[in-house]
């Protein structure tokens, strides 16, 4: 099972140079140079990042772009983004993605397990995509699933009928085996008929055995172009343990240089990277500027081998095109274009005939704003409707009301109204069979506020829907309790700022509940941050036990959290969208909590 990706990759990757790229030798002595000038042939690549499920016209901040004059504009919408698409297509076009099309999806899509997004992404031609790490949300034998078809084993068949699979590559170069099967290293070198084995057995012992095609090969013009897929190589971090258990997620640039070498083995010598991995950038940027500020993406794209000719990237949600240096001072692209569907990423070049390569110097980008002022696709615009309706009754159904708008904006302190109700949801939900005396909830799960205004489903000012509740807490993740000592819990909280052992990337405020009291200080030193901690207004002592709700993302490390890992006596509950749910249907009219739960001090 194991070694399959990598068998069907390597014959892909033979039959698809035909033999003819690996049987051109050297040139002979009496050979003459050709007069004629290396002949060209155009490409073109579309790529989407971070789609998210967003079907529907996205709302808000998140529906809304910066385009290339500087004005701020709706953006985005499956079927404004199939009109663009078909708009800037030629016969030249190959489409691909950057990772996180599904996952942390509006109801619409994420009530089918996303299936609805990989449907329309592949109605829209995508090609090949790498894989995300909310590609791993519902873990790895999932992903297959959506890869490969077959109705999903809990919740069966979807209104549509049998899940086909997807329609294009899922590509993870870097997503390795912990312990791969007997035998695999063998199987993927016969699978090559011994051409350049012991090259290619170098690659396997210094790599592993990848858990998903490491590339994929297109033809374009008579000449094939080699994509790489990455995701970031933190995902065991930001998703649920379990789900990965079996899976290795190894440095990118590593994965990278090795598949490369691969392409360049089966003789592809046009490289493009699809990566998961991005940088932030200034606030208010056109999308055509390179205002990325170096970081974790910019490392991969300045240390990828040489023979990678430009760097596509996604997860951070900024658009920017940026030149960057490769390791032999060559200039190459490296690009993002936002999130949810708002930008399309254009990028032309020209690939020599004679060498197969990609011409550096013709490579022209441009980030193009999905504006919403075309006409949506009817096919598509019919397509998002249907599965609408399907999600309507759920969606639309009411299970509470607040009293005014309870928001995820966080204060000073870094929790938020909205935090303080999901926690005390979660500490509701857990009390009875997990006997929790508190409840922390991870700010990144909190995905949208509750707007008292109601929406155009008309269900009234006020009204919480189900469907408002989900796009809240999109991630179905399972409420769970264990038993931490007063020490311990006093370092999951150090936890929430950078520095220490658990190499914080920056300051997370878990969400607390109501019963929940603490100080810390931002100046302290890591580890004395936390202090006068209290539930229900009863100090807490080092030794004593105390038993902690949290969602099973948490429980497992997730951000980073690692402490949580030495709770005992596990006990799991609920669905956290259940939870929130069942919080509403006991407490009718909800005022919003105020986030007053952590003192701040110098």
């Amino acid at each position: 099972m194991m070694s399959r990706s990598f068998l069907r990759l390597a014959m892909a990757g033979v039959l698809a140079t035909g033999g003819l790229v690996l049987a051109m030798g050297p040139a002979q002595a009496g050979d003459k140079p050709a007069a004629k000038p290396a002949k060209t042939v155009p490409v073109r690549l579309l790529s989407l990042n971070d789609f998210h499920g967003n079907l529907e016209p996205p709302t808000g901040s998140s529906g809304r772009m910066v385009d290339e004059n500087g004005a701020t504009v709706d953006a985005g919408g499956a079927a404004f983004a199939a009109t663009h698409l078909k708009q800037l297509s030629d016969k030249n076009t190959l489409k691909v993605a950057q990772g996180d099309l599904i996952g942390a999806s509006p109801l619409i899509s994420a009530a089918y397990h996303d299936e609805p997004a990989v449907e329309f992404l592949g109605k829209v031609g995508v090609t090949a995509s790498a894989v995300g790490n909310h590609e791993f949300d519902e873990g790895y034998a999932e992903l297959k699933r959506i890869m490969n078809g077959g109705c999903h084993p809990v919740d069966g068949c979807s209104p549509a009928g049998k899940w086909k699979g997807a329609k294009f590559s899922y590509l993870g170069a870097n997503v390795i085996f912990k312990r791969p099967e007997r035998g695999a290293e063998k199987q993927a070198l016969e699978a090559l008929g011994g051409t350049n084995s012991g090259s290619l057995r170098n690659l396997l012992k210094d790599y592993g055995i990848p858990a998903l095609p490491p590339v994929a090969i297109r033809w374009m013009n008579g000449v094939p172009i080699g994509f790489i897929g990455l995701v970031t190589q933190t995902t065991p971090g930001i998703v649920t343990s379990e789900g990965i258990k079996d899976l290795e997620f190894i440095d990118e640039v590593k994965a990278a240089n090795v598949a490369s070498k691969l392409l360049q083995i089966v003789g592809v010598k046009a490289q493009v990277v699809l990566v998961h991995e991005g940088d932030q950038v200034t606030a208010g940027q056109s999308p055509d500027a390179c205002s990325a500020q170096p970081g974790a993406g910019n490392r991969i794209a300045t240390q990828v081998d040489a023979e990678v000719d430009m760097i596509l990237s996604g997860h951070s949600h900024q658009a920017y095109l940026c030149r960057v240096a490769d390791p032999k001072g060559g200039s190459r692209l490296y690009s993002q274009g936002g999130s949810f569907g708002r930008v399309i990423t254009k990028v032309d070049f020209q690939v020599d005939v004679r060498t197969r390569d990609v011409v550096r110097s013709s490579v022209v980008a441009d980030n193009q704003v999905v504006t919403r002022t075309v006409t949506p696709d009817p096919e598509i615009a019919t397509f998002v409707q249907t599965w609408k309706d399907r999600v309507a009754s759920v969606a639309n159904r009411p299970i509470g009301r607040i009293t005014a708008d309870i928001t995820n904006a966080a204060v000073a302190s870094g929790e938020s109204s909205l935090g303080n109700l999901i926690a005390d949801a979660q500490l509701a939900a857990t009390r009875t069979g997990g006997n929790a005396q508190l409840a922390l909830m991870n700010p990144g799960g909190v995905r949208a506020s509750l707007n008292y205004a109601g929406s155009p489903a008309g269900e009234g000012d006020g009204v919480v829907t189900y469907g408002e509740a989900f796009t809240v807490q999109p991630f179905n993740n399972l409420m769970q309790v264990v038993t931490l000592t007063g020490a311990q819990l006093k370092t999951v909280l150090e936890q929430q700022f950078v520095g220490g052992p658990n190499a914080q990337a920056f300051t997370k405020i878990l969400q607390p509940s109501s019963n929940f009291t603490y100080t810390y200080s931002a100046s302290a030193p890591w580890g004395s941050k936390v202090s006068d901690m209290k539930i229900d207004g009863v100090a807490v002592t080092d030794t004593q036990t105390i038993r902690v709700a949290a969602n099973n993302f948490l429980v497992g490390g997730g951000d980073a959290f690692l402490a949580f890992r030495d709770g005992t006596d596990l006990w799991s509950g609920p669905l956290d969208i259940d939870a929130f749910a069942a919080h509403f249907a006991a407490n009718p009219s909800i005022t919003p909590p105020v986030p007053n739960h952590i003192t701040v001090v110098p």
